[in-house]
């Protein structure tokens, strides 16, 4: 995209809207970019017009009663200093050690550049607060969000729409126990215990089950619940490849036998239909 097709768009139609339209952090940017060739070739034709009237006036000599003074050279007209045979006229009045202090002005090129900030801040408040045509921070993290969020959904669909308690099965790799693990940190602990133990739930490390031992059956349970007995369902917080992540992971602590286990309830489920 090139500066001209950027910035300098075709001229509207009556009643269509403005000449200029910045909408994005890059066309915000070119148009910065614009401004300030503008005001560079501003200040280039101003310093070609002081240089010329500079040459016009030693092209005319003074009356001789007149101190010719002496020319400033481009850089000391960019920095504001005074030629050193007129320092004496900004000298201040105190010294320490016969070192003197000169009262030189804020140099130009620093008073350009402050002032640009100060128009560039004016372009950005109009166009992002104002007319609201550019996309501040907060509009870009919530335009990620939501392509974040559309990403997760696809996912969903693809991989974990695909899962449900007639099609879940045991998962053996390690970076999904893992994921299991941290889950079951998450939301598990509070009523079964850190190691599965049991507390307010049932022990998970035994043979014995309330609701049966198999992935499917474990799937059911953590995805919708036992109401009647206060385990709510988790399938609003977790999708269904994080329930059968946390089930697999919970079939593998079988036999853990942890410290102060809680005692076995239910029915025995055999390891084997257990296990997958």
């Amino acid at each position: 995209m090139s500066l001209s097709t950027s910035l300098l768009l075709a001229a509207p139609v009556a009643g269509e809207g403005p000449l200029f339209s910045i909408k994005t952090g890059e066309e915000l940017f070119l148009a910065v970019l614009l401004f300030c060739l503008i005001f560079a070739c501003g200040l280039i034709a101003v310093v070609t017009l002081r240089l010329y009237w500079t040459v016009q006036g030693m092209m005319k000599p003074e009356k001789a009663t007149s101190a010719v003074e002496e020319p400033k050279s481009f850089w000391q007209h960019l920095t504001g200093l005074k030629p050193l045979s007129r320092e004496k006229e900004i000298m201040m009045d105190h010294e320490y050690d016969g070192i003197a202090e000169l009262d030189n002005p804020t140099p130009p090129w620093f008073m350009y550049l402050f002032y640009g900030t100060i128009a560039f801040s004016v372009v950005y408040l109009f166009a992002y607060h104002l007319v609201g045509e550019g996309t501040t921070q907060l509009d870009e993290y919530t335009q990620e969000v939501a392509v974040a969020e559309a990403s997760r959904e696809e996912f969903l669909k693809k991989v974990a729409g695909s899962i449900n308690e007639n099609t879940v099965t045991f998962v053996e790799d390690a970076k999904s126990l893992e994921s299991g693990k941290v889950l079951y940190g998450q939301y598990c602990t509070a009523c079964h215990g850190e190691k599965a133990e049991g507390k307010v739930g049932p022990n998970l490390t035994d043979e014995y089950w309330l609701h049966g031992g198999d992935i499917k059956a474990v799937f059911h349970t953590i995805n919708e619940g036992v109401p009647e007995k206060g385990m709510v369902s988790w399938k609003k917080q977790l999708n269904p490849l994080q329930v059968q992540q946390v089930a697999s992971y919970i079939l593998t602590l079988k036999g853990t036998n942890p410290a102060g286990a809680k005692e076995p309830q239910g029915e025995k489920v055999d390891e084997a239909v257990a296990a997958r």
